[in-house]
């Protein structure tokens, strides 16, 4: 879990950007313009800031040139811009920028960049397993130990009596049911309810999975975080 301070004048990419990031697990901070995110730099010491080039007071490269004259550019910056040139994106990197996302931001690129950033400012930053595509292996399940219960250990650490099974005997449509559930709750799990990690790790869209998790019947309320 990281400090993420979010730049930008435009409301819904703000909104937007801090729901997935407290969706990770995240604290986030919004600003909406230079002086907010002055304010914020000082009261809250991001880990982390993604920044907005174009502003209408002052625009997020001059921000950059600012905390990197002072001593206060001591975070990793991830500039984000719909408009701006190659010249700019490389100027901000110059600067001390760590990367250049442009708008709109995907959900893939977003992520990787927060991770990287994370990593190059020396946080202790859990390594995400490899995405595991919707009923590509098996033996994820059976590597929970009592679904939801703890995570990470294997069946011979928590002996046969934990042990997933499924009934062969059952028609198609039912065994093929149960085993969803299974997959959904191990994944949710395994990822402490973030149903966009959930998502990303499934291949399904956010909408999708809530769907297909209420028609399985998986009890949301336990396992979504807040």
């Amino acid at each position: 879990m990281a400090n993420i301070l979010v730049v930008d004048d435009e409301l819904g990419i703000r909104d937007l950007l801090c729901e997935i990031l407290n969706d990770e697990g995240h604290n986030v901070e919004v600003a909406e313009n230079a002086a907010q995110a002055r304010a914020a730099r000082l009261r809250e010491r991001p880990d982390l800031v993604l920044l907005d080039i174009w502003m209408p007071d002052t625009d997020g490269v001059t921000l950059l040139k600012e905390w990197s004259a002072i001593g206060l550019l001591t975070m990793p910056v991830i500039m984000m811009s719909g408009h701006a040139t190659i010249d700019t994106a490389v100027e901000a990197t110059r600067i001390g920028a760590l990367a250049f996302l442009e708008k709109p931001i995907t959900l893939q690129k977003l992520l990787k960049a927060v991770e990287n950033g994370l990593a190059r400012g020396s946080l202790r930053k859990p390594t995400a397993p490899p995405a595991s595509p919707m009923y590509q292996r098996m033996d994820d399940l059976l590597k929970v130990a009592d679904i939801p219960g703890s995570a990470g250990e294997s069946l011979a650490d928590q002996g046969p009596q934990h042990t997933q099974s499924f009934m062969l005997d059952k028609p198609l449509r039912e065994g093929r049911d149960e085993y969803e559930k299974a997959y959904f709750e191990f994944h949710l799990a395994k990822e402490n309810g973030s149903m966009t990690r959930v998502a990303e790790k499934t291949g399904l869209e956010r909408t999708h999975l809530y769907r297909k998790l209420k028609q399985l019947g998986v009890n949301l309320t336990r396992s979504k975080r807040g």
